[in-house]
């Protein structure tokens, strides 16, 4: 079975290796002709220096030769970039295959779930409808790529379909399940990278676990409640996809928004911060989708101004933690 990979990052390449292990004919296709054929030669990724490639794998940029005869493609390019990769493969045969979002992130113009761009974008290029899946759950590339336990959930209405996805990993490190909630699975992707970009501000300003633990669950609470309103499943929220992401976005090293947010706590710009992570950080990405999303329920997200105020309003971190503590005493459920 044929499954084609979109982006060469860490958790394209990292996918990638898992379904080739387990026996499946994979491509992954790189935008930059000069990156596959470096990836085809090396069987090294930079930024995964002790994973070797294994040799079935095949590298591409071209679209066509990537698309043709794949049964499933993965989506793992960064979230920006979704349409415009999805627009390149429109034209392709890859409009018969089950396309499946690995990539954690909200549209910032149209606030689509990045599934939902993938259904327009084909649509909208007259490839007519096309089946999607997202996954999600706390899945580090590094970790995995090391054949580290992970977990994740394959998240589509169809029940068949979502059941052929978690059959691609079956026997590998990845253990799958199946969930129906596409939308909140992906809301809970997007979001805990920004409610995690606050928890490393947090630390980066030298505040210890208890801070931290109060930020998590307060910032899952934030999620949820957001969900919610959009019509999301409130058992998604306190499951792989939700706290379980959260939980590993927020506290492991391997975390880029975690990383750049302790940079920028300790004093770097946030520019700076970026620079030195060297990679996308998907919080900041999300975090203009996430404020209109504010706007457009009616929801109080404190975590998610407070990264507001601190990364585009250019605030003292210490200043906005302060504001945090004194807002108005209240009842937790509320």
């Amino acid at each position: 079975m044929k499954i084609t990979v979109l982006g060469s990052g860490t958790w394209g390449i990292a996918l990638a290796r898992v379904l080739s292990m387990n026996g499946h004919d994979v491509t992954v296709w790189s935008k930059f002709p000069e990156e596959a054929s470096r990836l085809d030669t090396e069987r090294k990724s930079p930024n995964l220096p002790e994973t070797v490639i294994p040799k079935k794998i095949f590298f591409t940029s071209d679209p066509e030769e990537a698309a043709y005869d794949a049964a499933y493609i993965l989506v793992c390019v960064p979230s920006p970039y979704v349409r415009e990769t999805i627009r390149t493969f429109a034209a392709t045969k890859g409009k018969d295959a089950v396309w499946i979002n690995a990539s954690k992130g909200i549209e910032k113009d149209t606030l689509m779930t990045l599934t939902e761009v993938i259904e327009d974008e084909m649509c909208r290029c007259g490839a007519g409808d096309v089946c999607t899946v997202a996954i999600s759950g706390p899945t580090h590339a590094e970790e995995v790529a090391r054949d580290l336990p992970t977990l994740i959930v394959a998240a589509g209405e169809d029940h068949e379909i979502t059941g052929k996805v978690q059959k691609l990993f079956e026997g590998t490190c990845i253990r799958p399940y199946t969930n129906t909630d596409k939308r909140g699975v992906q809301i809970c992707g997007a979001l805990k990278n920004v409610e995690a970009l606050a928890v490393g501000i947090a630390r980066g300003l030298g505040y210890g676990d208890n801070t931290r633990a109060a930020m998590i669950t307060r910032g899952m609470e934030e999620i949820r409640r957001l969900g919610l309103a959009m019509g999301c499943q409130e058992r998604t929220f306190f499951g792989l996809a939700g706290i379980g992401d959260l939980i590993v976005t927020a506290t492991s090293m391997h975390s880029r928004n975690n990383r750049a947010g302790m940079l920028i706590g300790s004093g770097k710009s946030v520019q700076e911060a970026l620079d030195e992570v060297g990679m996308v950080v998907e919080g900041v990405n999300a975090l203009p989708a996430a404020l209109r999303l504010c706007d457009r329920y009616g929801m109080d997200m404190p975590l998610i101004r407070a990264v507001e105020a601190v990364i585009l309003k250019h605030a003292d971190p210490r200043e906005i933690v302060m504001d945090l503590m004194n807002r108005k005493l209240k009842q937790e459920n509320l």
